[in-house]
């Protein structure tokens, strides 16, 4: 379900609106009569496991050997 109140009342009333928002309710915000924003839950996000990539991104020997001088010519000003 979904409410339309103006941006004076959002301003107004902004912590309110979020905590109903936060329980799944869709705000639209409009200027006069015009819909110009809408506000919505935001997707969790995923908590990162340490060491998720293990086994799965590996570096070779070669990762640790010194670069090239062509190489370090390059990215040295």
């Amino acid at each position: 379900m979904s409410e339309t109140i103006t941006i004076h009342a959002a301003k107004t009333h902004l912590s309110r609106l979020i905590l109903r928002v936060e329980e799944g309710e869709e705000i639209v915000i409009a200027r006069g009569r015009t819909p110009v924003a809408r506000l919505v839950p935001m997707s969790p996000r995923p908590r990162r496991a340490f060491g998720a990539l293990r086994d799965k991104v590996s570096a070779g020997p070669q990762f640790f050997e010194p670069l090239p001088a062509g190489e370090l010519q390059t990215w040295e000003p």
